[in-house]
């Protein structure tokens, strides 16, 4: 079984890492409430005035619309971002670092410690 750390690569910053607001949790997290608080708002409404639930629907509707079209929007300029980067030639920001892997020219480098990475 391999371990989820393996080497720690210096200069590295060492910590717990803040949390992205682009991840996908974060995202679903978002729809949901934003579809729950039309939903209670609209039932809100509906049982204020004694109506049949048009305000739950209409609002609920109107919610899903536009978080999708809002998530639209946000992939559209994230993607925009990224062909940018990629046409002026530098890796994009959320772009993970890979290793190179060692070919028969070139030695294997030789792993650190989590002692040395420390250092």
């Amino acid at each position: 079984m391999k371990p989820l750390i393996t080497t720690l690569r210096p200069g590295r910053a060492s910590g717990p890492v803040a949390p992205s607001s682009d991840d996908s949790l974060g995202r679903g997290m978002d729809v949901a409430l934003t579809l729950l608080v039309f939903l209670g708002l609209g039932a809100l409404i509906d049982r204020r005035l004694g109506l049949f639930p048009v305000f739950t629907i209409t609002l609920v509707l109107f919610a899903s619309v536009g978080t999708f079209v809002r998530m639209k929007f946000v992939y559209d300029a994230t993607m925009e971002r990224h062909e940018a980067a990629l046409r002026a030639g530098r890796r994009p920001a959320s772009a993970t670092t890979s290793t190179p892997t060692a070919t028969a020219t070139s030695a294997p480098a030789a792993p650190t410690t989590h002692a040395e990475g420390l250092a």
